[in-house]
């Protein structure tokens, strides 16, 4: 069932469609975060403004550093240390939608080790948005059952995987690297 839902979870990203599916935290709305219009589409859905910045999930370093001008050393000392997820906010952002990056250029990036989420990026060799599945200003639903009927009516396509996970999960944790090399732990 998880090739059958990556494909066409896949499918719809690479038409510019947007997604509602399981990360390795909470559930997300995503689509192909190098496209401005898919990036519109999402900040509709969830009622906010473009200038706040959303997420977006990466397979590997690798895939990293095609999006960023360069990775700060501490920042590879925190994705080797960290257990639980962690998404870190990096200056220099690159060949990502303009409409996704922060005012300063930034953007947070988490690669992930959620297997669904994996093996969609591989499958279509994008980066992931990846942003709470709720309208802004609400709580993020825990579990898939929490999201509203609304967010389900608004995406292209609902990912079929992991959807009676009864556990409630929780946002990951997020932390600012400036290019001075400070390190600030905002969630």
């Amino acid at each position: 069932m998880i090739d059958t839902e990556v494909k066409k979870a896949g499918a719809t990203l690479k038409s510019g469609g947007t997604i509602l599916y399981p990360t390795d935290t909470i559930w997300g709305i995503g689509c192909d975060a190098t496209r401005p219009e898919s990036v519109k589409n999402i900040y509709q859905i969830k009622q906010r403004a473009d200038s706040k910045s959303m997420l977006v999930l990466v397979n590997g370093i690798t895939m990293l550093e095609e999006y960023i001008e360069s990775i700060p050393a501490q920042a590879l000392e925190l994705i080797e240390k960290t257990e639980k997820p962690t998404t870190i906010i990096y200056p220099g952002a690159r060949k990502l939608a303009n409409n996704l990056l922060a005012p300063d250029g930034s953007i947070g990036i988490r690669i992930t080790s959620d297997p669904f989420c994996r093996k969609l990026i591989e499958f279509t060799g994008l980066p992931i948005v990846s942003t709470s599945a709720n309208v802004s200003g609400e709580q993020a639903p825990g579990t898939f059952h929490q999201i509203k009927a609304s967010i389900h009516q608004q995406v292209d396509y609902v990912v079929k995987w992991r959807q009676d996970d009864r556990v409630a999960s929780s946002p990951s944790a997020l932390i600012k690297l400036e290019e001075d090399g400070t390190i600030t732990t905002l969630r």
